[in-house]
């Protein structure tokens, strides 16, 4: 009876290569694998033809599902080619790591008492729970490549290990190498879940034991490797293991991606470029040319240059570095330099799509139609297929026709799945088209939303179900108006009936009932999209409307009161708000509530108790809706400008620039207002001022502050020749002196 234990590094082709030469030789009767026990069961299944890597193994509490962990495989992964090798040859296979129905009980115990359970799903592997600064126990390859002499341990593991074929004798080095690591150097405070993990490894190696296997191969993590060797007696393990909670947990294959095996993800046993192991796995001979002939494919259909003759001394140039640093083979980094050198002309600026691309990649796996899967998920993956919307961890924008069947469903459901907090897809703004039959999304699947879905299984088993169902009970515990408001918007989208029924009696309740004015005006907005827009999806809108009026009458009503006496950080809030109200206005286009909206901007815009940002605005929302004449501008600005108090005149300045700058150029009278008022500021008051004005004038682009200064140097002109010859004018009186000084003052504020 033998035990042969391997110690791997999680992802690496030539230790996967490695492994399975050692296996063949070794012919073991059974092998023990560090994985979740959990998931023996759907381990069968990555033998299915329709298995293809990258994969993961997800284990959740089936009673919380947002406490998971991950175990990622793929074709370069060391323990899935020992499970196949062991799965093709009929051999025994189980999994040895502690129960993930015991680790998790463990993470609940710790995380009880908090507010929230973890944002997101831990992902497992044998550095996974390594801290930002390795340790040697998260990292004791680090060691070992720096006493090699390497400051980068990923150069050094590529060199040694990943780019030799097949070394049998690989493992005894590493269980050397780990065994000096554990045994010579001052060991840290022990890890009592380390410690219960390989104290549940030797337990699973002692029950082979006792089975009488005779040659047991045991793949785990190099750091375990020499506390397996000899299992020893079991009482210390017992005891260590014996009354540990557990919680019911679930198993199942998911999909996985390139580029969540890479460190850049967060994956703490990640590698640095998977794309790049995967090509040492998939084409062993000619490497070179072969990696080199991608990237240059990959910038020609980027619209960048790159000839088969570049791909000849780009291969040329990386055996010449192979060479001359006296490596077996060139790497990785052999690769980048001739890339940069040859293919990107000396420019670093392409590497990155080099890099993202091919040493990473988006490559997406599959698993079997028979893996287990909770009936919402089961849904969704028939309507994907039904709609020929399949998942990809590409970027791919989408152009739906709602005037098409097949493209309003496939939008039906994507909102219905934002509902339930799967964002598969982004709404993107239209631009090359107009007209609301059009919308434009930007898709990409991530392999976290599988824990999405199994969380909203509770509400449904079709998507349709748990979208309305976690509505009604959105808008049963929501009371903020602006979020009932834009909930409705949203569910109208995804086309829910009972739900649009729920949210908009929740709306008119909670409207009834609201005393904040600024929360009225916030939920305008999303209503007058439904109204305007609701057609579209042949839904009936005409109930909005009845919401729409009454929300509309209580804010014409209650929001010269609201204005009263605000800050400047109040001022702000309700200037956004004011602008929500004129956006719904002008979405709805009716003239009585227009009518009726400017006729309650011209009452705030008499009162001197407003702030100046308020009746700013006012003054400029009536200027766009021509509904002010230039002598009432006049009028308003002389009086906004003639106050004492300067800072207030400033904020109403920067509340009637805001907009349009092409209104503003055409006004002289405000100009000359603006003018006159600053050329009677005291020094210390204008600089005092300066920051408002400067903020009241930066949001317009630079041709159109240099139209402004244009402006301030005419009028300045028509003033210096009209003081010269109009005497016993207004501006017989006007110090030319003086407003020489001030213009260009002014000009330099406006950015010119």
């Amino acid at each position: 009876m033998s035990i042969h234990v391997f110690g791997i590094r999680h992802h690496g082709p030539g230790c996967a290569r490695s492994l399975r030469a050692a296996l063949t030789e070794l012919q073991p009767d059974i092998v023990l694998v560090e994985g979740p026990p959990d998931a023996q069961e759907v381990l069968p299944l990555m033998m299915h033809e329709n298995m293809q890597p990258p994969v993961a193994l997800l284990v959740y509490a089936s009673e919380t599902p947002k406490q998971a962990v991950y175990y990622p495989f793929t074709h370069f992964s060391p323990e899935w080619q020992a499970l196949r090798y062991a799965q093709e040859q009929t051999i025994p296979t189980r999994f040895m790591d502690l129960p993930q129905a015991i680790m998790l009980a463990q993470t609940s115990e710790e995380t009880q008492g908090t507010e929230e359970a973890p944002a997101s799903p831990v992902e497992h592997a044998e550095t996974a729970e390594a801290a930002p600064v390795p340790s040697i126990r998260t990292d004791p390859l680090a060691l070992l490549a720096e006493a090699a002499g390497y400051s980068d341990h990923e150069l050094w593991w590529e060199r040694q290990i990943e780019q030799r074929q097949n070394i049998t004798h690989l493992f005894e080095g590493i269980l050397e190498a780990m065994t000096a690591l554990r045994n010579e150097i001052a060991p840290e405070p022990e890890n009592e879940q380390e410690a219960q993990r390989e104290a549940f490894m030797r337990q699973t190696i002692r029950a082979a034991q006792k089975e009488g296997y005779q040659r047991i191969a045991v793949v785990c993590g190099a750091w375990h490797a020499p506390v397996l060797v000899e299992p020893g007696a079991a009482k210390a393990d017992t005891a260590r293991l014996n009354k540990l909670k557990r919680v019911k947990v679930s198993a199942t294959w998911i999909p996985w991606t390139n580029s969540r095996l890479s460190y850049r993800s967060g994956y703490g046993a990640g590698v640095t470029a998977p794309g790049w192991y995967e090509h040492l796995w998939t084409a062993p001979d000619r490497i070179s040319a072969r990696w080199l002939t991608r990237a240059a494919r990959l910038l020609r259909e980027h619209g960048l240059d790159a000839s088969s003759a570049s791909v000849i001394e780009a291969v040329r140039l990386v055996e010449s570095l192979a060479a001359l640093r006296d490596l077996s083979s060139p790497g990785l980094a052999e690769h980048h330099e001739a890339i940069e050198t040859v293919l990107c002309n000396g420019n670093s600026e392409p590497l990155e799509l080099i890099r993202n691309k091919l040493e990473i990649g988006e490559h997406m796996g599959e698993v079997p139609p028979e893996t287990p899967a909770v009936p919402l998920q089961r849904d969704l993956e028939s309507r994907q297929r039904q709609l020929r919307l399949k998942p990809s961890s590409e970027i791919v924008q989408k152009d739906f026709d709602l005037r098409t069947e097949t493209d309003r469903a496939r939008s039906q459901l994507l909102h219905q799945l934002r509902l339930l907090h799967i964002a598969w897809g982004e709404p993107q703004q239209q631009r090359s088209k107009s007209g609301t039959f059009h919308e434009l999304w930007q898709i990409q699947w991530k392999v976290e939303f599988v824990i999405a879905i199994i969380e909203a299984n509770v509400w449904g088993n079709t998507v349709a179900e748990a979208a309305t169902a976690h509505v009604i009970h959105t808008a049963e515990t929501t009371e903020e108006l602006p979020v009932l408001s834009e909930l409705l918007d949203r569910v109208i989208l995804a086309e829910l009936p009972q739900a649009v029924e729920h949210v908009l009696r929740s709306l008119q309740k909670r409207a009834a009932i609201s005393a904040d004015v600024r929360h009225l005006m916030d939920s305008l907005p999303a209503l007058a999209r439904v109204a305007r827009y609701g057609n579209v999806r042949k839904t009936q809108t005409e109930q909005v409307t009845p919401v729409i009026n009454g929300l509309f009458e209580r804010i014409v009503i209650g929001l010269p009161g609201a204005c009263f006496s605000l800050d400047d950080d109040a001022a702000k809030l309700m200037f956004n708000s004011i602008n929500r109200v004129q956006e719904s206005i002008n979405l709805l286009n009716r003239d009585d509530l227009r009518t009726e909206w400017q006729d309650t901007l011209r009452h705030l815009l008499t009162k001197e108790h407003i702030h100046g940002l308020i009746r700013g605005r006012c003054c400029r929302l009536l200027l766009e809706q021509q509904a002010m004449d230039e002598e009432e501008l006049q009028l308003h600005t002389r009086l906004a400008l003639s106050v004492t108090d300067a800072p207030q005149a400033a904020s109403w300045i920067e509340g009637v620039l805001q907009g349009s700058a092409l209104l503003i150029l055409h006004q002289d009278n405000l100009w000359r207002a603006l003018d006159r008022w600053l050329s009677e500021l005291s020094g210390e008051t204008f600089e005092a001022l300066l920051p408002v004005l400067r903020r009241a004038f930066a949001n317009f682009q630079a041709p159109e502050r240099r139209a402004m200064g244009e402006k301030v140097r005419a009028l300045g002109s028509i003033a210096h020749s009209s003081g010269r010859q109009t005497a016993g004018t207004m501006l017989e009186n006007l110090d030319q002196q003086r407003a020489d000084l001030v213009l260009p003052l002014l000009s330099h504020i406006v950015g010119v």
